[in-house]
């Protein structure tokens, strides 16, 4: 299953906002994106984790599907 999000928008808004959470938000991930933005992205580790796992397709949206599209 394929998310209808914008995998390049996750991508650049983790990229530059990833410690703030913006991401998760985006694609509706509400909870973790609160607790990335109080802990600073869960100290700088969750951010670079989230980075690569957009980079090579394997991450999620709230409902599991995968964001894969870059446009």
């Amino acid at each position: 299953m394929v998310s209808d999000k914008n995998r390049l928008v996750a991508l650049l808004l983790c990229f530059f906002l990833g410690v703030f959470g913006i991401h998760r938000f985006y694609v509706g991930k509400v909870g973790t994106g609160f607790l990335w933005l109080i802990s600073g992205g869960i100290f700088g580790i969750g951010f670079l984790v989230d980075l690569i796992m957009i980079i090579v397709g394997s991450f999620t949206d709230k409902s599991g599907a995968f964001v894969k599209d870059w446009l």
